[in-house]
């Protein structure tokens, strides 16, 4: 059975309590990871902080080859790297490579740090006197990770805040805790020096020491809304920087101009891929008119009964299990909620077995039509295989309903006409948005994040906003000598 240890200080260090880690597919236990708290939180931080001073005046040159060298190993290794995921997280393997190769694009990013860093310089801002500013390092910085991406949320962080010069302490999901592992083995064999990144494994213990250490400066948090806010809330009491992104409810607009099959298409990938297990699934389709309503909910049915689903040594699978047994139960309560508030199940995912992995976490796509606005499938986050369809009378309706929801992360229109598509991403109030384009998660060079509840904090996660929160600005006014002699002066310099 594997064991899965802390990291800190370049060593593996375990702890006298432990957590089991299953298989979603089998259902089987196949390791036990330590379950660290304020003891391995306060050994985390020595050694980053005794390690910060040396990586920080490292040149930003420097840094830079370390991402290129991990650039190069993520690539050589993706396959194994998708093993890792897989085997804890159950995802399939084509779908834990897209996570690896998001992942990559922000370690692309943060190559480019000597100029992401570059300050502003402006010349005789008063008499023979110049004015610059510069970038630098927080210190130690943490990141807490949710068990649906166990790389690319990491690398949402780990790569900018080590490009800026910080040392980094991870706090990854207990549930698949090896991707986290490994990714650190990467860093170092990437040149990044020992104590500079550490691994620390946990529960709500390890969270908590994280949020009230003295000794760490900045935390970033992604994970469900109620968590966000407690993260958010007591982080910022502690008087850190905090970026805490929470839940969603993605919408998905159909016009009746649209190409449906195209529309469809989109959804079951948006819908099901990683069995909605991701904060960015579309949970709610919403055509506009009755007309486009039928015509789509006849297109999903078949769709949604032929998904193929499979443990992810089948290549040919399209969704895998459920994370948790606890979890597939929670889902399936969303389903029997769903029909008995009176939504038409059209698919009902629940009851799945597969030959084999009669213990696994399984649970079929499931398709809800004609859900309303107070139901408990329309108003919470399902984190499942679950796509509710509403139906709404005009574009307007849409609109309207999509404000309304108290999150806003991401959200969707697919069209063919401009004018709607152009008066949808000036008037939706929600952060992330896609012109058919169903999950419009930005690239590596643009920065990730929600409004309303599906965000705490001021800075975005990765991209431009990174280099904002993981450093600190610093302003230099300088005069040098020259000979010319003017008295004391008693005001603010001004030209």
């Amino acid at each position: 059975m594997n064991q899965i240890g802390h990291i800190i200080g370049g060593k593996t260090v375990s702890s006298g309590a432990s957590t089991p880690v299953f298989n979603p597919a089998t259902g089987e236990q196949s390791g036990a990871v330590a379950s660290g708290g304020a003891a391995e939180i306060d050994a985390a931080v020595a050694a980053a902080t005794a390690a910060f001073p040396a990586w920080a005046a490292t040149t930003p040159a420097r840094r830079a080859r370390v991402m290129y060298e991990m650039r190069r190993l993520m690539e050589a290794r993706k396959d194994e790297l998708a093993r890792a995921i897989s085997a804890e997280h159950g995802k399939t393997h084509s779908d834990a490579l897209g996570e690896i190769a998001r992942g990559q694009e922000v370690v692309e990013f943060a190559c480019g740090i000597p100029h992401l860093l570059k300050g502003s310089f402006s010349a005789n801002v008063a008499t023979s006197m110049d004015s610059f500013d510069q970038r630098q390092p927080l210190g130690v910085v943490a990141g807490i990770t949710p068990f649906n991406f166990p790389v690319m949320v990491p690398l949402w962080m780990m790569p900018m805040a080590l490009a800026c010069g910080n040392a980094f302490i991870l706090k990854p999901s207990e549930r698949d805790p090896s991707a986290p592992n490994l990714l650190w083995a990467l860093w170092r064999e990437a040149g990044l020096p020992d104590g500079v990144l550490n691994v620390v494994h946990g529960g709500k213990p390890a969270v908590d020491a994280i949020l009230d250490h003295p000794g760490i400066a900045a935390v970033s948090f992604v994970g469900s809304t109620p968590i966000a806010q407690y993260v958010y809330g007591r982080g910022c009491a502690a008087g850190k920087r905090v970026q805490a992104l929470g839940g969603a409810k993605n919408h998905l607009v159909v016009m009746p101009d649209a190409d449906l099959d195209q529309a469809a298409d989109a959804l079951m990938g948006a819908g099901y891929g990683s069995a909605g297990e991701r904060c960015m699934a579309v949970s709610v389709a919403v055509p506009v008119g009755e007309k486009t309503a039928d015509a789509l909910v006849a297109r999903l049915k078949p769709r949604v009964q032929a998904l193929k689903i499979g443990p992810a040594t089948d290549a040919g699978a399209e969704m895998g299990p459920l994370v948790t047994a606890a979890h597939r139960d929670k889902v399936a309560g969303y389903i029997a909620a769903g029909e008995q508030q009176g939504a038409e199940l059209v698919v009902d995912g629940r009851g799945l077995s597969l030959q084999g992995y009669e213990k696994g976490y399984w649970l079929g796509g499931t398709l809800l039509d004609r859900v309303t606005t107070d139901m408990t499938v329309y108003q919470e986050e399902i984190f499942g295989p679950v796509l509710s369809v509403v139906r709404v009378p005009d574009y307007a309706a849409a609109v309207g309903m999509i404000n309304a929801h108290p999150f806003g992360n991401g959200t969707a229109i697919f069209t063919r006409d401009g004018d709607a598509a152009r008066d949808f991403t000036q008037s939706i109030q929600v952060g992330m948005v896609g012109v058919n384009v169903p999950i419009p998660v930005p690239v590596g060079t643009h920065s990730f994040g929600g409004w309303k509840a599906s965000i705490f904090g001021s800075h975005g996660v990765y991209g431009p906003e990174s280099v904002h929160f993981y450093t600190k600005l610093k302003t230099v006014t300088a005069r040098w000598p020259t000979g010319i002699r003017g008295g004391a002066q008693f005001t603010f310099p001004s030209s």
